[in-house]
Protein backbone atom coordinates (compact mmCIF):
# COMPACT_ATOMS: atom_id res chain seq x y z
CA UNK A 1 0.00 0.00 0.00
CA UNK A 2 1.41 3.43 -1.59
CA UNK A 3 2.26 5.45 2.42
CA UNK A 4 0.50 8.78 2.61
CA UNK A 5 2.32 11.97 2.28
CA UNK A 6 2.73 13.80 5.35
CA UNK A 7 1.20 16.80 5.63
CA UNK A 8 2.93 20.06 6.85
CA UNK A 9 1.70 21.55 10.03
CA UNK A 10 0.96 25.65 9.57
CA UNK A 11 2.76 27.76 10.93
CA UNK A 12 1.74 31.13 10.06
CA UNK A 13 -0.43 33.44 12.74
CA UNK A 14 -3.62 34.12 11.74
CA UNK A 15 -4.75 38.08 11.90
CA UNK A 16 -6.88 37.33 14.84
CA UNK A 17 -3.78 35.88 16.94
CA UNK A 18 -1.56 38.86 15.90
CA UNK A 19 -3.95 41.71 16.68
CA UNK A 20 -4.08 39.61 20.38
CA UNK A 21 -0.40 40.34 20.58
CA UNK A 22 -1.04 43.65 19.76
CA UNK A 23 -3.48 44.23 22.21
CA UNK A 24 -1.27 42.68 25.45
CA UNK A 25 2.24 44.54 23.99
CA UNK A 26 0.09 47.60 23.64
CA UNK A 27 -1.49 46.82 27.88
CA UNK A 28 1.88 46.01 28.70
CA UNK A 29 3.23 49.22 27.77
CA UNK A 30 0.81 51.38 29.37
CA UNK A 31 1.75 49.45 32.44
CA UNK A 32 5.31 49.49 32.48
CA UNK A 33 6.33 52.87 30.79
CA UNK A 34 5.04 55.48 33.96
CA UNK A 35 7.27 53.27 36.24
CA UNK A 36 10.12 53.44 34.12
CA UNK A 37 9.43 57.09 33.61
CA UNK A 38 9.40 57.57 37.86
CA UNK A 39 12.61 55.74 37.69
CA UNK A 40 14.23 58.24 35.21
CA UNK A 41 16.26 60.58 36.89
CA UNK A 42 15.38 64.45 37.62
CA UNK A 43 17.84 67.17 35.70
CA UNK A 44 17.26 69.80 38.65
CA UNK A 45 17.80 67.20 41.21
CA UNK A 46 20.96 65.78 39.66
CA UNK A 47 22.29 69.44 39.55
CA UNK A 48 21.09 70.32 42.58
CA UNK A 49 22.94 67.24 44.35
CA UNK A 50 26.30 68.10 42.73
CA UNK A 51 26.20 72.04 43.38
CA UNK A 52 25.42 70.74 46.77
CA UNK A 53 28.67 68.74 46.62
CA UNK A 54 30.56 71.45 45.10
CA UNK A 55 29.23 73.92 47.92
CA UNK A 56 30.39 70.99 50.68
CA UNK A 57 33.61 71.01 48.84
CA UNK A 58 33.96 75.01 48.76
CA UNK A 59 33.20 74.78 52.91
CA UNK A 60 36.15 71.64 53.38
CA UNK A 61 39.06 73.63 51.12
CA UNK A 62 38.28 77.17 53.36
CA UNK A 63 38.76 75.03 56.29
CA UNK A 64 41.84 72.85 55.00
CA UNK A 65 43.45 76.12 53.54
CA UNK A 66 42.80 77.92 56.93
CA UNK A 67 41.75 80.87 54.21
CA UNK A 68 38.65 82.60 52.78
CA UNK A 69 37.18 80.59 49.69
CA UNK A 70 35.04 82.28 46.91
CA UNK A 71 32.79 80.09 45.10
CA UNK A 72 31.88 82.42 42.39
CA UNK A 73 29.37 81.91 39.70
CA UNK A 74 29.46 82.97 36.00
CA UNK A 75 26.80 85.94 35.61
CA UNK A 76 24.90 87.11 32.26
CA UNK A 77 26.41 89.66 30.11
CA UNK A 78 30.03 90.22 32.09
CA UNK A 79 31.73 92.82 30.10
CA UNK A 80 35.49 92.00 28.83
CA UNK A 81 37.42 95.20 29.00
CA UNK A 82 39.33 96.73 26.55
CA UNK A 83 41.91 97.14 28.43
CA UNK A 84 42.98 93.35 28.99
CA UNK A 85 45.48 91.73 27.07
CA UNK A 86 44.67 89.85 24.05
CA UNK A 87 45.12 86.62 26.03
CA UNK A 88 43.00 87.63 28.64
CA UNK A 89 39.86 88.70 26.11
CA UNK A 90 40.19 85.22 24.91
CA UNK A 91 40.10 83.25 28.43
CA UNK A 92 37.23 85.53 29.00
CA UNK A 93 35.23 84.87 25.91
CA UNK A 94 35.81 81.01 26.22
CA UNK A 95 33.44 81.20 29.10
CA UNK A 96 30.69 82.98 27.62
CA UNK A 97 29.15 79.89 27.41
CA UNK A 98 29.02 78.92 30.90
CA UNK A 99 26.60 82.03 32.29
CA UNK A 100 24.25 80.89 34.14
CA UNK A 101 25.82 77.30 34.62
CA UNK A 102 29.27 78.25 35.60
CA UNK A 103 31.66 78.28 38.84
CA UNK A 104 34.75 77.75 40.17
CA UNK A 105 36.68 78.37 43.51
CA UNK A 106 39.08 81.36 44.45
CA UNK A 107 41.16 82.39 47.20
CA UNK A 108 42.63 85.59 47.85
CA UNK A 109 45.23 84.40 50.13
CA UNK A 110 47.54 81.24 51.37
CA UNK A 111 48.33 80.25 54.81
CA UNK A 112 51.77 82.10 55.62
CA UNK A 113 50.70 85.07 52.90
CA UNK A 114 52.69 88.23 54.93
CA UNK A 115 50.00 90.91 55.77
CA UNK A 116 49.46 92.56 52.80
CA UNK A 117 50.62 90.09 50.51
CA UNK A 118 47.95 87.65 48.46
CA UNK A 119 48.09 84.58 46.79
CA UNK A 120 45.59 84.45 44.12
CA UNK A 121 44.87 81.23 43.11
CA UNK A 122 42.17 79.12 41.54
CA UNK A 123 41.34 76.15 42.98
CA UNK A 124 39.57 74.29 40.06
CA UNK A 125 38.75 74.74 36.63
CA UNK A 126 35.61 76.46 35.42
CA UNK A 127 32.63 73.61 36.19
CA UNK A 128 29.34 73.96 34.94
CA UNK A 129 25.89 72.51 35.72
CA UNK A 130 24.26 69.27 33.49
CA UNK A 131 23.05 69.53 31.00
CA UNK A 132 19.49 70.60 30.57
CA UNK A 133 19.78 72.60 34.19
CA UNK A 134 20.34 76.48 34.85
CA UNK A 135 20.69 78.71 37.99
CA UNK A 136 17.39 80.87 38.09
CA UNK A 137 18.38 83.78 36.40
CA UNK A 138 16.50 85.84 39.18
CA UNK A 139 18.99 84.86 41.53
CA UNK A 140 21.82 87.43 39.52
CA UNK A 141 19.82 90.14 40.61
CA UNK A 142 21.43 92.83 42.80
CA UNK A 143 21.20 91.31 46.79
CA UNK A 144 18.82 93.76 47.99
CA UNK A 145 16.34 92.44 45.43
CA UNK A 146 14.43 89.05 45.82
CA UNK A 147 11.86 86.53 44.13
CA UNK A 148 9.30 84.06 45.45
CA UNK A 149 9.24 80.78 45.18
CA UNK A 150 5.91 79.06 45.19
CA UNK A 151 4.62 75.66 46.33
CA UNK A 152 2.53 73.76 43.76
CA UNK A 153 -0.23 73.16 46.24
CA UNK A 154 -3.79 74.26 46.28
CA UNK A 155 -3.83 77.00 46.75
CA UNK A 156 -0.45 77.82 45.51
CA UNK A 157 1.93 79.07 48.80
CA UNK A 158 5.19 80.79 49.34
CA UNK A 159 7.46 78.45 49.79
CA UNK A 160 10.84 80.87 49.44
CA UNK A 161 11.54 84.27 49.09
CA UNK A 162 15.07 84.07 48.06
CA UNK A 163 17.50 87.10 47.36
CA UNK A 164 20.08 88.03 44.76
CA UNK A 165 23.83 87.13 45.10
CA UNK A 166 26.61 89.34 46.76
CA UNK A 167 28.36 90.25 44.01
CA UNK A 168 32.14 91.08 44.26
CA UNK A 169 34.63 93.19 42.18
CA UNK A 170 37.68 91.54 44.26
CA UNK A 171 38.24 88.16 42.55
CA UNK A 172 40.69 88.30 39.35
CA UNK A 173 38.86 87.47 36.61
CA UNK A 174 39.32 85.85 34.01
CA UNK A 175 42.11 84.39 35.34
CA UNK A 176 44.76 84.60 38.53
CA UNK A 177 47.22 85.91 36.08
CA UNK A 178 44.56 89.33 35.66
CA UNK A 179 45.83 92.79 36.71
CA UNK A 180 43.75 94.35 38.46
CA UNK A 181 42.16 97.72 36.43
CA UNK A 182 42.21 100.15 38.87
CA UNK A 183 42.32 100.63 43.01
CA UNK A 184 38.60 100.84 43.06
CA UNK A 185 37.32 98.90 40.41
CA UNK A 186 40.09 95.76 40.13
CA UNK A 187 37.74 93.21 38.06
CA UNK A 188 33.87 92.51 37.26
CA UNK A 189 31.43 91.89 39.69
CA UNK A 190 30.98 88.28 39.95
CA UNK A 191 28.20 86.81 42.15
CA UNK A 192 29.86 84.68 44.87
CA UNK A 193 29.40 82.84 47.87
CA UNK A 194 32.53 82.72 50.30
CA UNK A 195 33.42 80.81 53.53
CA UNK A 196 35.71 81.32 56.25
CA UNK A 197 38.23 79.06 58.11
CA UNK A 198 35.98 77.98 59.77
CA UNK A 199 33.25 76.97 57.49
CA UNK A 200 31.14 79.64 57.42
CA UNK A 201 29.97 81.97 55.13
CA UNK A 202 31.44 85.33 55.35
CA UNK A 203 28.07 87.08 54.67
CA UNK A 204 26.65 86.24 57.85
CA UNK A 205 23.20 85.13 56.07
CA UNK A 206 21.78 81.81 54.88
CA UNK A 207 22.16 81.61 51.16
CA UNK A 208 20.29 79.47 49.17
CA UNK A 209 20.58 78.72 45.31
CA UNK A 210 17.70 77.81 42.90
CA UNK A 211 18.40 75.62 40.00
CA UNK A 212 15.65 75.68 37.38
CA UNK A 213 15.28 73.09 34.66
CA UNK A 214 15.79 73.71 31.02
CA UNK A 215 18.60 74.83 28.63
CA UNK A 216 20.33 77.98 28.48
CA UNK A 217 20.80 78.45 24.13
CA UNK A 218 24.13 80.93 23.38
CA UNK A 219 24.56 82.62 19.95
CA UNK A 220 27.67 81.45 18.27
CA UNK A 221 29.54 82.73 15.47
CA UNK A 222 32.05 80.40 14.05
CA UNK A 223 32.01 78.15 16.94
CA UNK A 224 32.43 80.76 19.57
CA UNK A 225 29.79 82.26 21.92
CA UNK A 226 28.65 85.63 21.79
CA UNK A 227 27.18 86.30 25.01
CA UNK A 228 23.83 86.54 23.33
CA UNK A 229 21.63 83.56 24.70
CA UNK A 230 18.33 82.76 25.17
CA UNK A 231 16.65 80.88 28.38
CA UNK A 232 14.21 78.00 27.79
CA UNK A 233 12.32 76.38 31.07
CA UNK A 234 11.40 72.89 30.30
CA UNK A 235 8.56 72.82 31.95
CA UNK A 236 7.70 76.80 31.58
CA UNK A 237 7.40 78.46 34.82
CA UNK A 238 9.68 75.42 36.74
CA UNK A 239 11.56 78.58 38.50
CA UNK A 240 8.96 79.53 40.87
CA UNK A 241 6.31 77.06 40.86
CA UNK A 242 8.84 74.23 41.96
CA UNK A 243 11.89 74.19 43.90
CA UNK A 244 15.10 72.10 43.36
CA UNK A 245 17.64 74.30 45.59
CA UNK A 246 20.64 74.17 47.55
CA UNK A 247 19.98 75.72 51.37
CA UNK A 248 23.15 76.78 53.46
CA UNK A 249 23.05 77.51 56.62
CA UNK A 250 25.38 80.23 57.45
CA UNK A 251 26.98 79.54 60.98
CA UNK A 252 27.73 76.06 60.24
CA UNK A 253 28.27 76.54 56.33
CA UNK A 254 26.77 72.83 55.91
CA UNK A 255 24.44 72.87 53.00
CA UNK A 256 21.01 70.48 52.58
CA UNK A 257 19.09 70.11 49.85
CA UNK A 258 14.91 71.44 49.09
CA UNK A 259 13.02 70.02 46.92
CA UNK A 260 9.56 70.36 45.58
CA UNK A 261 9.00 69.04 42.00
CA UNK A 262 6.13 70.26 39.48
CA UNK A 263 2.70 67.97 40.10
Amino acid sequence: MKPQPRVQPNLAFTLLELLVVLAIIGILAGIVLPTIHAFKPNPAAVAAQQLLDDVARARQLAISQRTTVFMVFLPTNFPIWTNWTVEEKNKAKRVLDKQLIGYTFVSLRALGDQPGQQTKRYLSPWRTLPEGTFIAPQKFLPRNQTFSIYTNGTPPGLAYRIPGFYATNGVPFPSEETAPGSLNNPYPDLPYIAFNYLGQLVSGENEYIPISQGSVVYTRVGGQATGEYQILETPAGNTTNTYNLVSIDWPTGRARLERQEVR
